[in-house]
């Protein structure tokens, strides 16, 4: 499915609503956008819209936060692919639950695809004040 959606930040919420109606219940989902694009903001309102009420930051150094127990959300920005791997965090890409990666590239996506995960990519884009959400899934 590609699907784009157009909102602004005080939209986010009916956003994150249609891509939960979109995927299953176990999926990774990468989240790509420049600096201050709103994967984070993203990210939250996903985890709002799954019932997750404590705070959401951005994993930026911890590189994985986890959100209850079906919602972990990653931060690679600094983590290259090898890294991510020799941390067994791989592994917990096992775990049930949706995985918020930001910053994830084609080849970590594609290598999940070849072990079975189900991906989905959300590329954010800011024009004209508004966010263009860009939705890819693997159905």
């Amino acid at each position: 499915m590609r699907k784009t959606v157009t909102a602004s930040l005080e939209e986010i919420d009916r956003v994150a609503e249609e891509i939960r109606e979109a995927l299953p219940e176990d999926a990774v989902i990468f989240l790509r956008g420049d600096l201050a694009a709103g994967k984070t903001t993203l990210a939250k309102a996903l985890a709002k819209s799954m019932g997750y009420k404590d705070a959401v930051t951005s994993p930026t150094f911890s590189i994985e936060q986890v959100y209850g127990e079906r919602l972990r959300h990653y931060d690679l920005y600094q983590c290259p692919n090898e890294k991510f791997m020799a941390m067994g965090l791989l592994e917990s890409l096992e775990e049930p639950g949706w995985h918020m990666v930001e910053w994830g590239d084609d080849t970590l996506r594609e290598l999940l695809r070849e072990h079975g995960f189900y991906t989905a990519l959300v590329e954010i884009s800011v024009e004209e004040g508004r966010r263009l959400y860009r939705i890819e899934t693997d159905a």
